[in-house]
C-alpha cells in the first residue's frame, strides 16, 4: 500500500464510515465514524510520501514503532495514542491494514459495544446476571448501563439479551422482550427451565471469568 486512495478505500470499507476534508485543504483527507464523527484514519502528503495517522493502544504503540522505521510518533497529534505510518513501501500491506483496523476498533469502542460483545459470550443453555455482564464488559459498576443497553438491543437475532437475568435469577418484565412470557419462551427453547418467572442460577448461571 503506497497511495492515499488505497488507504482511504480500506478505511471506508469499515461499517458506518465516511470521508471528510475538515481543514479546507485537500492534502488532509480523513475517514470518520458516523454518529460520533470521530476520525480513525488521517491521510496527508509530507516529505514526498503519503502519511497515515492511526490511533493505537499504548500497549502496541512502541511495538509498531520498533518493528518499522516508517512508523513514528503521531505527527501533530497525541504521541502517546497516535502513530504516523509513512507509506514508503517498507511496511507489508497486511500490517498497514491491521493498524488501520486497530484504530477503527479503538475509536468505535463504547460501553454499549462491550456489553453486547459480553452478552454474545453467554452460551446456549446458560444465563448471566446484569453484574456478571458488566464484569465481562470490563466494569463491574455499570450494571445499570447493562440494563439500558439490553433494552436498546440493535440486533436481537445475534445478541441474546434474553439470557440476562437479575441477581435473583428473575426474568425481566413483559415490556423488555415484546410481551409477557417471551423471555421465558426463549430461555426454554435453549433448554433452561423457568419456574414462576425465575431460573436456577446455581444450575444455569455462568461462572464469572467465562
Amino acid at each position: 500500500m503506497k497511495t492515499r486512495e488505497e488507504a482511504l478505500e480500506y478505511g471506508l470499507s469499515f461499517p458506518d464510515t465516511y470521508q471528510d476534508a475538515p481543514f479546507h485543504d485537500d492534502n488532509w483527507q480523513l475517514v470518520r465514524v458516523k454518529g460520533s464523527k470521530k476520525a480513525f484514519l488521517w491521510t496527508y502528503e509530507r516529505n514526498g510520501y503519503i502519511n497515515l495517522n492511526v490511533k493505537v493502544d499504548p500497549e502496541w504503540r512502541d511495538f509498531w514503532r520498533n518493528a518499522y522505521d516508517s512508523v513514528v510518533a503521531g505527527w501533530h497529534q497525541n504521541k502517546g495514542n497516535w502513530n504516523t505510518v509513512i507509506l514508503d513501501g517498507t511496511i507489508p500491506v497486511e500490517d498497514i491494514r491491521r493498524m488501520i483496523a486497530e484504530s477503527y476498533d479503538l475509536v468505535t469502542d463504547s460501553p454499549a459495544k462491550r456489553i453486547y460483545e459480553a452478552v454474545k459470550k453467554i452460551p446456549k443453555g446458560k444465563v448471566a446476571t446484569y453484574s456478571q455482564v458488566a464484569e465481562l464488559a470490563g466494569n463491574k459498576r455499570m450494571a445499570r448501563a447493562v440494563g439500558n443497553a439490553l433494552h436498546n438491543n440493535p440486533d436481537p437475532e445475534n445478541i441474546p439479551c434474553y439470557r440476562v437475568v437479575n441477581a435473583k435469577g428473575e426474568l425481566a418484565g413483559a415490556f423488555a422482550f415484546g410481551g409477557e412470557n417471551v423471555q421465558a419462551g426463549l430461555l426454554e427453547a435453549d433448554g433452561i427451565v423457568v419456574v414462576n418467572g425465575k431460573v436456577d442460577l446455581g444450575k444455569y448461571g455462568i461462572k464469572t471469568g467465562l
